[in-house]
């Protein structure tokens, strides 16, 4: 009977063990963040012709701006404007 017991136990604090280290979630960014990143990315990477913008960025690739928005997310809005 308590063999039995036991072997509940182990596997109990198995499971609690395995849960405790799973990674935490990633936290989403906010709305005002991700405006702001947008806009910076807007700012840095302008469009070949204004208005339309499937004509493509005048500076960098789809990319690039990728690169420089998830920086831009990294650092919490912050990012150093310097040519490349």
């Amino acid at each position: 009977m308590f063999a039995n017991w036991k072997s509940r136990c182990v596997l109990l604090a198995l499971i609690c063990t395995l849960f405790g280290l799973l990674p935490d979630r990633a936290s989403a960014i906010t709305a005002e963040l991700a405006r702001k990143c947008s806009a910076l990315t807007a700012k840095q990477f302008p469009p070949r012709e204004p208005g339309n913008p499937a004509a493509g960025s005048a500076k960098g690739s789809g990319s690039d701006q990728r690169a420089y928005y998830n920086k831009c997310v990294a650092n919490g809005g912050k990012v150093d404007n310097e040519p490349k």
